[in-house]
């Protein structure tokens, strides 16, 4: 799939404190200047598995074939992918950013679950009300990949996003804190040994887990599966070139 360049308000991803009080994340205005070139469906297990028949990739811990998308893969296998995808094709193949993805996912984009409360310092106010915007989601359970396509098509024409694959992206984890008035970022540490995951919400996984069930889903309801898609960057003619000959 091939966007076109915009400009759209996007909330951050991470955890944000306001003296020292958890708080919604700050929106920004986020500008893709060039064509965003997104697949349109996630990595299938059949395009994965050519990777793993190359010893390049590990094999996924779920078992699937055929026109399903690939699932049980860790950032790390998702990015292994990437790289042998560029190899093989001589071009530039990545996971795409956090605000990538939510560009290419429009509508479907939701972001954290938050607390959503007028007194941040009181903590059984903010579980509640954290508990109640995790059961209004009214999602259940649902284990089983279905084949590629059978959440149908955004608005954009991007296929079975928030479905029941959960996709890494490039963006790490961020902890950060921010200005009295809310608006910006006034410091930050990143994390990338835990990267953010989009799905039916945004949430966050080390790089090393492979079934959002067993563990490491900072908020929200745990990924059913996780898998990716990839984005493809433009060359330059003298990049594309050197690609050709492995020189980078």
């Amino acid at each position: 799939m091939r966007l076109a360049p915009a400009s759209f308000s996007h909330p951050q991803p991470g955890e944000f404190l306001q003296d020292g009080r958890p708080v919604a994340a700050p929106v920004m205005l986020v500008r893709l200047g060039e064509p965003l070139e997104i697949m349109k469906y996630q990595v299938s297990a059949s395009e994965y598995g050519r990777c793993v028949a190359a010893d390049v990739c590990q094999p996924a811990e779920t078992l699937g074939d055929g026109n399903f998308p690939v699932t049980g893969v860790s950032h790390m296998d998702a990015q292994a992918y990437a790289n042998w995808l560029s190899t093989q094709r001589g071009e530039a193949w990545r996971l795409p950013t956090d605000a990538e993805w939510a560009f290419a996912a429009g509508e479907k984009f939701r972001s954290d679950v938050e607390a959503g409360i007028s007194d941040p310092a009181n903590p059984a106010l903010r579980w509640l009300a954290q508990y109640r915007n995790e059961a209004s989601l009214e999602r259940k359970s649902d284990p089983a990949p279905r084949f590629q396509g059978a959440f149908g098509v955004n608005a954009k024409g991007v296929a079975d996003v928030a479905g029941n694959v959960w996709e890494w992206t490039s963006t790490c984890y961020v902890h950060a804190s921010v200005t009295s008035d809310g608006t910006r970022t006034a410091g930050s540490v990143e994390n990338c040994g835990v990267h953010v995951v989009e799905g039916f919400h945004r949430t966050y996984m080390s790089n090393f887990i492979r079934d959002g069930k067993s563990g490491g889903c900072a908020v929200g309801t745990p990924p059913d599966n996780l898998g990716f898609r990839l984005v493809r960057e433009r060359l330059t003619l003298v990049q594309a070139g050197l690609r050709r000959l492995g020189l980078s």
